[in-house]
């Protein structure tokens, strides 16, 4: 299973990729927008983490470039606010999968990654 993380928190994105690794999954971290589009151009992602408030770039042109270039990847939105806590991320991102908050236990977030990457 590969993954990738995209989250401008260094701390964050270490623990759920320890996490995810612990699993056996092959994780690439990147901190931005420019980072993952230039992973998503070289790997075939299983599974993409992206935490929808970015430091650098946006959230949401991953994930529209993702459903572009990688349509079988799903993502896995986490966030610290309320944006799209009515759900309404699912109509605007074709490949997202779950809408989850940034303090998910990494454990649990680690489940999601599994779960979703066992259906493709």
């Amino acid at each position: 299973m590969k993954v990738l993380i995209v989250e401008s928190n260094p701390d964050l994105g270490q623990v759920w990729k320890r996490h995810l690794e612990r699993q056996g999954a092959d994780v690439e971290l990147v901190p931005g927008q420019e980072a993952a589009i230039l992973a998503l151009y070289g790997t075939a992602f299983d599974i993409i983490v992206l935490d929808l408030v970015l430091e650098t770039g946006s959230a949401l042109a991953v994930a529209d470039f993702a459903s572009y270039r990688r349509p079988e990847a799903r993502v896995i939105f986490v966030t610290n606010t309320t944006f799209f806590s009515d759900g309404s991320i699912f109509a605007h991102s074709p490949n997202a999968c779950a809408y989850v908050q940034s303090g998910t236990p990494p454990e649990d977030l680690a489940a999601m990654v599994e779960h979703y990457a066992a259906g493709l």
